[in-house]
């Protein structure tokens, strides 16, 4: 990119134009583009679309002020023409250039020029009627942006609903950012029902906005509406700020109805609105091994997937691998599913047996499939599925390996996928088919998987996916979570919300406990862990102290009882319940730098 914003002479013939354009979307040069263009208008060259979405995708992040060097120079253009007309490689490249390459900060005068020279490309794209693409107007949209003009960025996502483009997330964001910006929620809770008009789903950075336009307008309804959007399409989140709901909430409801509405939805939540009013606080809690919450005692639920959507993704499934099996591999298979199913569990052999080595160990195999027989409630053998070539050769005659393979063949229990499958689609499609559980270690996440989007397999694995470790010739099972990692409102209006963290095979999640406060108070633990990070947190509540003796956990019994006189405390200290004879701080002010105010006090 020019320093000085001076643009170079740059004539071109219509095969150089090509080539030069992408050059200058690799190298971020907004400029030099800009300079290809007027050379070939001047020349008297016809654009084609593919000219005109390069051209906006470099004009619209310069007029934002940040240019982001691609790599676009890389696609092979002639075997994908339309590589920039669906924006996925353009921004596939972006991404990748983020991780490899630093942003260029582009001058006031250049994000002025980049702004005017896009919206006149845009204008003769229109005026030749070149034909419109998402990339394209997603383009325009953020330009439209850059200019404070959230209309017009709105406008391009409904022009695309008009030519039939299917429109994306971002596709939203350059008016829903704009709208929230301005403190307009009238306008952009307009941009989030379009979008849900048109079956897209908002992520969290669009949730987040929303979240806080509410916040700041102090809409309480549209904070539980968006709580629940949070619920289904974001279900962890990476950070909550305050909320507003002190003075929002029923007194009183029916616990019959709310019980019913929470059997209705599958467990987890009610979306009757807020329940109890007055303070709110939050901590960082973690939850037992029964899914009870170490804050307030409450049992998380095992919230069911939608059978609808789980029924649809198994057919999904089941289509992609009947196209790419040869010789109706998999029709087999599902027929022989059916006669021999149902399984409460599947084990994925060619994982378990080539763990830490590259030799397949039948004995491994063996280790899992008995251990993991043990844990299952009718203790039938798992169904072991297994590509046939891992079943030939010298080492399969060993009396031993013959000897467990019969075993499984007898208890109809082993499936040999043919030559030229790829067993992935048979342990994925077996274990949704029969809701079990799946042993593997294999975190599906490469293009097997891809292909069929990673929208459900997330949400799916959580549930049903069995790690496992061997150490010391041991093997030891890491299974689902006992409560849904999700967030979930209970019937005393409480609500919990587990915080992302990446953890091996992830298995750990910290949670927020969200609680109407109503003589609340919270107590941390100090722990002696790596750099004193992680704390523990004891929650005691008027609401709960009558409980205390029947806590269904025994952690947070033992800790009330025989570890809370030992904390150093702030503030006033008072008896809470003499009986109890434990000493709390009055409304101890959670100060720990993990806490973070959530719900705040009007």
């Amino acid at each position: 990119m020019k320093k000085d914003g001076k643009i170079s002479e740059a004539r071109v013939s219509g095969k150089q134009m090509k080539i030069k354009l992408d050059s200058c979307s690799k190298t971020g040069d907004v400029m030099e583009a800009i300079a290809v263009y007027d050379s070939a208008v001047g020349q008297g060259i016809k654009l084609q679309q593919y000219h005109y979405n390069v051209l906006l995708y470099l004009c619209s992040p310069a007029a934002v002020g940040i240019v982001h060097p691609a790599k676009s120079g890389s696609v092979n253009s002639k075997s994908d023409p339309d590589w920039h007309i669906d924006g996925d490689v353009v921004e596939d490249a972006d991404q990748g250039s983020r991780r490899a390459s630093v942003p260029i900060l582009v001058s006031d005068d250049i994000r002025d020029y980049a702004r005017t020279r896009g919206l006149e490309i845009y204008q003769k794209m229109c005026l030749e009627k070149i034909a419109m693409s998402e990339a394209a107007l997603t383009s325009v949209a953020s330009v439209a942006m850059s200019m404070d003009d959230g209309d017009m960025a709105f406008d391009c996502v409904k022009r695309m609903k008009l030519l039939g483009i299917t429109a994306r997330v971002r596709s939203y964001g350059p008016a829903l950012f704009n709208f929230c910006n301005k403190g307009d929620i009238d306008k952009a809770f307009e941009v989030e029902a379009h979008m849900s008009e048109n079956g897209i789903q908002p992520e969290e950075s669009e949730l987040e906005a929303l979240l806080r336009i509410s916040i700041a307008a102090r809409r309480g309804d549209k904070v539980y509406y968006l709580l629940h959007k949070l619920r289904t399409n974001v279900r962890q989140v990476s950070a909550f700020k305050s909320l507003t709901a002190s003075r929002l909430g029923k007194r009183k409801w029916d616990a019959e109805i709310l019980a019913e509405a929470i059997e209705n939805g599958g467990g987890g939540w009610h979306g009757l609105g807020w329940l109890g009013k007055g303070k709110w606080s939050v901590a960082h809690i973690s939850v037992d091994s029964d899914g009870v919450c170490m804050s307030c005692g409450h049992k998380l639920a095992t919230v069911d997937l939608d059978p609808v959507e789980t029924e649809n993704f198994a057919k999904s499934v089941a289509s992609l691998s009947n196209k790419r099996e040869r010789n109706s591999n998999f029709q087999k298979f599902q027929k022989w599913l059916d006669y021999y199913g149902p399984f409460e569990a599947v084990v994925d052999a060619a994982n378990v047996a080539l763990y830490c080595q590259n030799r397949f160990s039948v004995n491994k195999v063996s280790a899992v499939v008995n251990a993991i027989q043990q844990k299952l409630p009718m203790k039938r053998c798992p169904l072991i599925i297994v590509h046939n070539k891992r079943l030939i050769g010298n080492k399969m005659k060993d009396p031993m390996n013959v000897k467990y393979l019969e075993k499984w063949k007898n208890a109809d229990a082993l499936y040999e996928t043919p030559t030229g499958s790829n067993d992935d689609w048979y342990w994925l499609y077996a274990a949704i088919k029969f809701k079990c559980l799946i042993v593997t270690n294999d975190e599906m996440r490469d293009h097997t998987f891809q292909v069929l989007g990673n929208n459900f397999i997330p949400r799916w694995k959580v549930r049903h996916q069995v790690h496992f470790t061997f150490h010391n010739g041991s093997l030891e099972f890491h299974m689902p979570p006992p409560c849904s990692i999700i967030i979930q409102e209970n019937e005393r209006g409480h609500w919990h919300i587990p915080i992302s963290i990446k953890e091996e095979h992830e298995r750990k999640h910290s949670w927020l406990c969200v609680e109407n406060e109503r003589g609340h108070w919270h107590i941390p633990i100090s722990i002696k862990e790596e750099h004193e990070r992680k704390h523990s947190w004891l929650c005691v509540t008027r609401n709960n102290l009558h409980n205390v003796k029947e806590a269904t956990s025994s952690t947070l019994r033992d800790n009330l009882y025989s570890k809370a006189n030992t904390y150093q405390v702030r503030g006033d200290v008072s008896i809470l319940h003499t009986n109890m004879n434990i000493m709390f701080a009055s409304k101890f002010p959670v100060t720990c730098a993990d806490a973070v105010s959530f719900f705040s006090v009007d």
